[in-house]
């Protein structure tokens, strides 16, 4: 059996077409059940007794994350998603508070650099806002930051970056670097040992939403400081302990760590070979729509495929009409996703695994329908 039909067959019947697993992909039978099961012993034993007998699925899940990322199970905190993991690794930094990123900086990542105080510099990007490893590489060696934050794979634009080889600049520059691998873990390797990684569950995973995953190597850890509990406090916890310590939804965790483990059983090279595939035939279908240009290069080794409109359709209000009319689920990205970028709207699609070459059509008539009305 292919793997698109055993995606497929694990999970209900879509409603319409799913082309939005860059915003949050369909759970299968397994994940729902785990999360649901989970809720139910709460129920029946005391929410922390059931918590204490689901260690080992939620260490599995941190094991699974080391995998995917060359970091150990021990480095890996669970959290609520991508942005409060950033939020907890900023707000916890010591010392000097320069940070290099790309032009296309995902905007709320932009907003909690910010917000804790960070300077932020460009790194070198080619046209397609694909960075330029060598003159990255001479940019930092010459003014090195204090941190450098890869988004591997941005929200707004499908293009793959040079993980591995600027991962090997900054520790050949002593610079520790932090991936955001929001959109890539699931859908690129991200098996390159980075400093720091985070990513949230509900994307390329198709884990349940509100949470996501830190891991953070400890020679990072030991240069962090989280402000809860004051360190002059003495209390004998880790930084990681700190750092994940609070309230949440242990279901949710448990769902994440099946989805992991659906993942790692489904085999990650297959399934980046899958997606990889799905994107470079969304694009062979969708480059002559009249009034939309496909802006990845066609053989973008992702499923992430963006429209800029050329005839001046809203992306917008296309998003709502496919959705209400066609039941077709896709993603508008306005300026605020990518403000240092972005100059105009696009409409994006991020099918999985499943999809098919007659999927790609229904969707590229439906488009068409959308711009000539």
């Amino acid at each position: 059996m292919s793997l698109a039909q055993q995606w497929r067959d694990a999970r209900p019947k879509v409603a319409g077409l799913h082309f939005d697993s860059g915003a949050c992909s369909r759970q299968s039978f397994a994940v729902i059940d785990a999360t649901a099961t989970h809720a139910r012993h709460e129920a029946e034993v005391g929410g922390y007794v059931a918590a204490d007998a689901a260690a080992p699925v939620l260490d599995a899940g941190r094991a699974a994350v080391a995998a995917l990322t060359g970091l150990a199970a021990s480095d890996v905190i669970y959290t609520s998603g991508s942005g409060h993991a950033l939020e907890l690794l900023l707000g916890s930094w010591v010392g000097e508070r320069t940070l290099a990123c790309l032009p296309g900086e995902f905007g709320p990542n932009l907003a909690i650099m910010a917000a804790n105080g960070f300077q932020v510099r460009a790194l070198p990007v080619d046209s397609d806002g694909r960075l330029v490893v060598d003159d990255a590489a001479r940019a930092l060696a010459a003014d090195p930051p204090a941190l450098v934050h890869l988004t591997a794979l941005a929200s707004q634009r499908g293009v793959a970056q040079p993980l591995a080889e600027i991962v090997a600049v900054c520790r050949a520059e002593g610079i520790p670097i932090v991936v955001d691998a929001a959109q890539a873990l699931g859908h690129l390797d991200c098996n390159v040992e980075p400093d720091a990684v985070y990513s949230s569950s509900r994307k390329w995973i198709a884990g349940p939403r509100g949470v996501g995953v830190l891991a953070i190597r400890p020679e990072l850890a030991s240069r962090l400081e989280p402000p809860v509990p004051p360190a002059d406090w003495g209390v004998p916890m880790s930084v990681l302990e700190k750092l994940a310590q609070g309230e949440h939804n242990e279901a949710a965790r448990i769902g994440y760590s099946v989805a992991l483990g659906e993942h790692l059983a489904a085999g990650p090279e297959a399934v980046r070979a899958r997606l990889a595939e799905v994107g470079r035939l969304s694009r062979q279908v969708l480059a002559d729509t009249s009034g939309w240009r496909v802006v990845e290069p066609a053989d973008e080794p992702t499923a992430i495929t963006t429209l800029e409109p050329t005839d001046g359709a809203d992306p917008v209000s296309v998003r709502a009409w496919l959705i209400a009319e066609r039941g077709i689920v896709t993603t508008a990205c306005e300026l605020a996703r990518a403000p240092f970028e972005m100059t105009k709207p696009v409409l994006r699609i991020s099918p999985h695994v499943d999809t098919t070459a007659e999927d790609l059509d229904q969707f590229a008539g439906a488009l068409r329908d959308a711009s000539n009305r």
